[in-house]
């Protein structure tokens, strides 16, 4: 495969496991020399490009005792192979797409193995060996001289220039502020409850699935019948949501706190995916603890750029902060509580905490975080947080909150984690907010809990 061109090696230089990378693209290689790489501008639905590599070419298929080329396209994220290639169909201009179980409309391809990927397990060679196995059982292309009913003995064997839609979604003008919570218990019926009070909601679905642990609700949901809420136990309920709300929590036995998360790891990979390919236009706000860890993991097994997936992380802190600043102090300055969400969340003092405003008052502030101490995180008040997360993304408001967000880049932070940090909320998800001198304590604090999150990150398979 040549990677010598200066355009590819210029992407290549920014992919954060080049030489994985390349090691996989010349696999590809050996078993399909007619795939080609190219480098191209990838437009994600909410309008952000970004330059990557793309493998266009020809994938053979028998049906009917007959052989086809397909014509494909792969996008490959800049965290390849680490994450799944977005695939899609490059039909010709008399060729039509056979929407089915593995194909949408646009032509975006779903598989199995690219909704569980794992890398080194998962591979492109894999990925094409199904997405062949696949396509001989339902050809995905027809013509249009057939109609709507379009004959697969009439597929076009040749790769064509013409280009979809390569960024594999479109925007859509929501007709209605349509929100979907996902995972029953106390904190799901709160979520559901203040969402619902905030009274921008055109329509609610809850979802209480099966793996989850932290269940209930539904049921009482179901008998009061609310206004706007629709319950289901089916994912496909949560199709077209502006915003997904996951609350779920598969807690099991295990001795370890690593196998503890693990659960929710495996969980989240049995219903992120689902929860993209259904709303690939959502924002993706992620309640499941450890809430900074699960914000991460919803990121890499959805796809999604990661401006579209937020963690509630330390907003309720920040509001709380900003309302003794406000009224009890008499002090109007604004002031977020940034950092990691503690696993001790009642104690104020372990996150990191920084006022942009604060005019120097720091005693001030210091009094604000005494006030405050013993307020704990309960259901109904992590509820009401998530509403306001929720209705500042439904509104458009580009109000700043402090939630979960990648924090690489941030402060001088190379890990890739996530970390509560302020971040300006509307309809195509969050803006992060540049970042700011840290005295020396506060950035000590920082880079503990990075190392932390990384220790933890690296014994997950995500």
């Amino acid at each position: 495969m040549d990677l010598s061109p200066e355009a590819i090696q210029k992407i290549l230089s920014r992919y954060k496991f080049r030489d994985v990378a390349i090691e996989e693209l010349q696999k590809v290689h050996r078993i399909h020399p007619t795939m080609k790489p190219v480098a191209g501008t990838y437009t994600f639905s909410d309008g952000t490009q970004k330059d990557l590599l793309k493998l266009i070419g020809n994938i053979p298929v028998k049906y009917e005792g007959r052989s086809y080329n397909l014509p494909i396209l792969l996008w490959l994220m800049d965290s390849f192979p680490f994450t799944p290639p977005i695939c899609l169909l490059r039909p010709t201009t008399n060729m039509v797409i056979r929407e089915g179980k593995h194909v949408d409309a646009r032509g975006r391809i779903y598989l199995p193995s690219l909704h569980n990927w794992d890398h080194p397990k998962s591979s492109v060679v894999g990925l094409l060996a199904e997405m062949i196995s696949q396509f001989e059982e339902d050809p995905p292309l027809g013509t249009k001289s057939t109609g709507d009913n379009s004959d697969p003995n009439v597929l076009l064997a040749f790769v064509s220039n013409l280009k979809i839609n390569e960024g594999g979604g479109q925007h859509h003008d929501h007709l209605i502020n349509k929100v979907t919570v996902i995972g029953g218990g106390d904190l799901g019926m709160a979520s559901v409850m203040s969402i619902l009070a905030k009274g921008k909601v055109d329509r609610l679905v809850f979802i209480d699935v099966a793996e989850s642990s932290t269940k209930g609700g539904s049921m009482d949901l179901e008998i009061f019948n609310l206004p706007k809420v629709e319950v289901s136990k089916d994912l496909s309920a949560s199709a077209d949501s502006s915003v997904i709300v996951v609350t779920a929590n598969a807690w099991s036995n295990e001795q370890s706190y690593v196998s503890v998360v693990q659960t929710n790891v495996d969980m989240y990979r049995g219903i992120i995916p689902g929860l993209v390919r259904l709303s690939p236009n959502a924002v993706l706000l992620i309640a499941s603890q450890p809430v900074d860890i699960m914000a991460h993991v919803a990121w890499r097994q959805s796809g999604l750029p990661p401006s579209r997936v937020i963690g509630a992380g330390c907003n309720l802190d920040s509001e709380r902060l900003c309302h003794v600043l406000d009224i009890s102090l008499n002090t109007h300055k604004q002031a977020w509580v940034i950092g990691e969400l503690s696993d001790n969340k009642g104690k104020m003092e372990t996150g990191l905490r920084i006022s942009f405003s604060s005019g120097g008052k720091f005693p001030v502030l210091c009094r604000a975080f005494e006030m405050l101490k013993g307020r704990g995180q309960r259901s109904w008040s992590v509820g009401l947080s998530i509403a306001d997360i929720t209705h500042s993304i439904l509104v458009d408001q580009r109000k700043t909150h402090s939630v979960s967000t990648l924090a690489q880049g941030w402060g001088g932070i190379g890990a890739e984690v996530f970390l509560s940090l302020p971040c300006v909320l509307g309809v195509s998800g969050s803006t992060r907010l540049a970042g700011v001198s840290l005295g020396q304590e506060e950035d000590a604090r920082l880079r503990e809990s990075v190392t932390s999150l990384c220790a933890l990150l690296s014994q997950l398979r995500i």
